[in-house]
Formats: structure tokens, C-alpha cells, sequence
């Protein structure tokens, strides 16, 4: 099991400076967009190839996957005599979780209702309150008081889930609730969650990504892309992905009819699906050929 503290790693929420840990975000989010297709298992080399589309040297793809490896979330292993690296059952089972959130997103509707989680925690166990507030976050929950939280109704399971792994239960009471009164759930709900800070990072996402997609649109994709497009396709795939993946997590799909006129998330998921949708095959088509190229 990989510790609370070491899931930063695989945390798309996590505040860490994103030039520091750029190379190995790009990595953890390689080994979930691509790894599982090819076999599970990627040659240092092969990774050490890829990654330098994406302007990452040697070294620091090195020092990045000996980072994973030393969180539990990589297991290194030779195939053949070549060095490489697989990702750990933990570290499959979360990226598994995360492909959800990421590749699901779902909207949620206000007369679906909202899950509330309760909990009193003791100062004795201040570590696990944090663990649990710190969880909390990363599923999307916003705050309504000290020790109340809430989020859309369809993370009941994942709240649930949350709860057990860190063994909470007897401190915590989950609910299935509907707003009644007394103020407008509109204005609640820009209480309960910052969503300024949510709406920058969609712009930032559009202002980065929405030219790439319209530049492909015009440059369009041939049925069989040469090896330059493939190459292309997978650098700006991979980079959308590796952008997009903490969004999900920290906006959990929230009513539209609740939030704030022109919001940019929901351009914002149309942006990311489509260059998904016209990135994904060609992209992985260039995996394939730099891995059965280098074994």
C-alpha cells in the first residue's frame, strides 16, 4: 500500500511547482495513457526516446522513474536484458481509479442531490483528519463548515471508499442530502468551492491547448500519418493529458445550471475530448513503433 504521503507522486491536485515536477508528471501520465496498451512494461531507453519529443533529457527521465520507483508506484524489472520499469499494483490500481475521473467526466444534476460527509476526528488522530481532509480535496469535495463536507451525489462510493481505507469510520457519517433552504444554491455553492480559481485553470487549459486542437483540425489526419505526424500527435496528446488529468479531480463535475455564466470548463472538456478523440490512435501508433523499434 502506498503511504498518503506518497501519493503526491500520482496526486493530479497537488500543489508542487509544475516546472520542478514537470518530467515526472509527464511520466506518471505516460504510464497511464500509454503503458497499459503496449504490454505494461517500458525499456529506459524506450521511455528516454519518447520522452525527449517532449524535450525531457535523459537524466531527468532517470531521476524521475527512480523517484516512482522508490514510492512503491514503478517496480523496475529486465525483459530481455534491457532495463525497464512496470507500474506497481498500487500504482495500476490508482491510475485504474483515476481513468474514471479523468476520461469519465460526469456532470452531475441538482436534483440529483449531494453526498455529505461528517466527521469529528480527535486531536489525537490529527494526522488521519488530514489525511482524510487531503482526500477529500482530491475527490472534489467542497466545505460547508468544519468537518462537513459535500460534493455531487455519484462520489457517495468514493467517499465511502475513502472512509474505509483509512479506517475512519467510527469518526465519520456519510448522508445523501437535498438543498431545501434558505439561501440560493447558486451562491452556496461559489462558497463551497473556489470557483475562480477553477475558471482560471480552464482558461489556462483553453489558452494552451484550444489552438493545438484548431491546428490540427486544418492540418487534418491522413488514415495512415507518417512518422513526424505520429510523432506530433503524441507529444500534444500526452501534453493535454498530463494538463487536463488535475481538472477533473478538483471540479467534480458540478451542476452547469449552478455555475457562473461562460464557464469555461465545459469548452474546456469539449476542447480536451476532441483532441483525444483526433490524438489518441495516432499517438499511440508512435509508442508502438519506438518500442518495437528499440527491443
Amino acid at each position: 500500500m502506498i503511504a498518503n504521503s506518497d501519493r503526491a507522486a500520482l496526486d493530479p491536485t497537488a500543489d508542487a511547482d509544475r516546472v520542478m515536477r514537470r518530467p515526472r508528471a509527464l511520466i506518471v501520465s505516460f504510464f497511464g495513457t500509454y503503458a497499459r496498451d503496449v504490454g505494461g512494461w517500458i525499456g529506459v531507453a524506450d521511455l528516454i526516446a519518447l520522452m525527449g519529443g517532449l524535450d525531457v533529457d535523459g537524466p531527468s527521465v532517470r531521476s524521475a522513474v527512480s523517484r516512482l520507483k522508490r514510492r512503491g508506484l514503478l517496480v523496475s524489472e529486465r525483459l530481455g536484458g534491457a532495463a525497464g520499469y512496470r507500474l506497481s499494483d498500487e500504482g495500476r490500481r490508482i491510475l485504474g481509479e483515476g481513468d474514471q475521473r479523468i476520461f469519465g467526466h460526469r456532470v452531475a444534476r441538482a436534483e440529483d442531490g449531494w453526498v455529505l460527509v461528517v466527521f469529528s476526528v480527535p486531536e489525537s488522530e490529527r494526522r488521519r483528519r488530514h489525511a482524510l481532509r487531503t482526500q477529500l480535496t482530491r475527490l472534489g469535495f467542497g466545505t460547508t463548515a468544519a468537518g462537513v463536507w459535500i460534493a455531487p451525489s455519484h462520489l457517495t462510493d468514493q467517499a465511502r471508499a475513502t472512509l474505509r481505507e483509512l479506517d475512519l469510520e467510527e469518526h465519520a457519517e456519510l448522508f445523501h442530502a437535498t438543498h431545501l433552504d434558505f439561501r440560493d444554491l447558486t451562491t452556496s455553492v461559489a462558497r463551497w468551492w473556489d470557483l475562480p480559481a477553477l475558471q482560471a485553470m480552464y482558461r489556462g487549459f483553453l489558452d494552451e491547448h484550444e489552438p493545438v486542437l484548431t491546428a490540427w483540425r486544418r492540418r487534418g489526419t491522413r488514415s495512415e500519418p507518417g512518422p513526424e505526424q505520429r510523432a506530433a500527435a503524441f507529444a500534444d496528446h500526452l501534453r493535454a493529458v498530463d494538463t487536463w488529468r488535475r481538472l477533473p479531480f478538483l471540479d467534480p463535475g458540478l451542476p452547469p445550471e449552478l455555475l457562473p455564466d461562460r464557464w469555461a470548463g465545459s469548452r474546456a472538456a469539449r476542447v480536451f475530448f476532441d483532441l483525444h478523440a483526433l490524438l489518441r490512435e495516432p499517438a499511440l501508433d508512435h509508442v508502438r513503433g519506438i518500442v518495437q523499434r528499440l527491443r
